[in-house]
């Protein structure tokens, strides 16, 4: 038996019921399902995994556990970070009587998933997942992505630096769809505010060693050095750039992509003066504090913006279902897209037709040791980025459903 498919019914065998139903995915009934397919051991497990899990599970709680009369069920199950696997999980799923799937860690498996579920007439929620790509040309009528991408990233981190003077750029870039979009987003917008990049290096996923890329990013005289890659690959590349030398040298490390849990492993000694681009953090007002700290209880870390989105994204799906009294997936998208967002992640967003939720983004500085009053008190407010700077046009993406 090939290695996925074995991959794919074991990760199938582990998905969990949380509605307490010990019945089989298969059994037919009106119940509303949500999947979430994450990452649950892997790079990502931190900024999704089971805290995914958790925070969907609170959104079904807080709509009330049922809608149109019948109970709503979360199942999920670990992707290992695989599209082929992915792809599997979804169409046994779909097929099987879920309804909406969320998570979706890495653009490959989003790009997967969406795949299926455009074929299947089922939605898909990518709450996780990054490029640019997805609201682009492989925009989907049944697809939402819906916290951030690699566009909103490059508006935010990368067009601030250049306009404050840092010209000269390198990338060193995870060799993967969401890695190349990341760079490329990136360079356009240096670029584009008078910047040059001399140079790029590629790696492989859950890349160990960085010293030879860090060292041609060194020798390439640029003064930014990009980190266009994610989870563990950003904070190993940055506690490898400290250990080389490179902020001593006067090289600026930038993470394109790092969330509240990369800043939290490094710790603010390493991460201090980092700048980041989010769509939430747990500290900025009242309702962010409050719906952290019920998370908090329950996990014993803050969220990540990408935990956020999927509470965001399942409590929206619930309402628009509610609203139009029905499970059917093209009523219900319209739905979501006529119905303005608001929770305490996101106040008046939009859903729009290439699937892009738009919010305000947020640029953050990582706070001094001394400046800091807690273990997660790790930001300081820099910019607030409106909506319609922080993501891309919508008639420049190529999306096809967009006329």
């Amino acid at each position: 038996m090939p290695g996925f498919v074995k991959g794919a019914m074991w990760a199938l065998c582990v998905a969990v019921v949380s509605a307490g139903s010990n019945a089989a995915l298969g059994a037919e009934n009106d119940a509303v399902k949500i999947g979430v397919l994450g990452d649950m051991s892997g790079l990502y497990a931190d900024i999704g995994g089971d805290s995914t899990v958790q925070a969907v599970k609170m959104a079904v709680e807080d709509f009330g556990g049922s809608v149109l009369g019948k109970p709503i069920e979360v199942i999920s199950a670990d992707s290992q970070y695989k599209p082929d696997i992915s792809a599997n999980i979804a169409r046994g799923w779909y097929d099987s009587g879920v309804d909406v799937i969320t998570d979706l860690p890495s653009s490959g498996m989003a790009l997967a998933v969406m795949e299926i579920s455009r074929n299947k007439k089922k939605i898909a929620l990518v709450t996780g997942a990054g490029s640019s790509e997805i609201t682009g040309k492989s925009c989907s009528p049944y697809a939402a992505q819906w916290t951030w991408d690699t566009y909103a990233m490059s508006a935010g981190t990368g067009a601030t630096i250049a306009k404050r003077g840092g010209k000269d750029w390198f990338f060193i870039t995870a060799d993967y769809v969401f890695g190349q979009t990341l760079e490329r987003d990136t360079a356009s917008v240096v670029t584009t505010n008078g910047g040059k990049v001399l140079g790029s290096v590629k790696h492989p996923l859950n890349t160990a060693d960085f010293s030879s890329l860090l060292l041609q990013a060194q020798s390439s005289g640029a003064k930014i050095v990009a980190l266009a890659n994610g989870g563990s690959d950003t904070t190993n590349s940055v506690k490898q750039a400290i250990e080389f030398g490179l902020p001593k040298a006067g090289i600026q490390m930038v993470a394109l992509v790092a969330f509240i849990s990369d800043i939290y492993s490094l710790g603010l000694k390493d991460a201090q003066g980092l700048m980041l681009t989010e769509a939430f953090y747990w500290d900025m007002n009242d309702d962010t504090r409050a719906w952290s700290k019920r998370f908090y209880e329950r996990m014993k870390r803050m969220p990540s913006m990408t935990q956020a989105g999927a509470y965001s994204g399942t409590l929206h799906y619930l309402r628009a279902i509610k609203a139009v009294g029905s499970k059917d997936s093209d009523k219900v998208m319209a739905q979501m897209r006529a119905t303005p967002i608001n929770d305490f992640m996101t106040h008046n967003g939009s859903l729009r037709a290439d699937g892009r939720v738009l919010r305000d983004m947020y640029l953050f500085q990582v706070k001094t040791p001394d400046e800091s009053k807690g273990a997660w008190d790790l930001y300081k407010l820099i910019e607030t980025i409106p909506a319609v700077k922080a993501f891309r046009p919508l008639e420049d993406g190529g999306c096809p459903l967009v006329k």
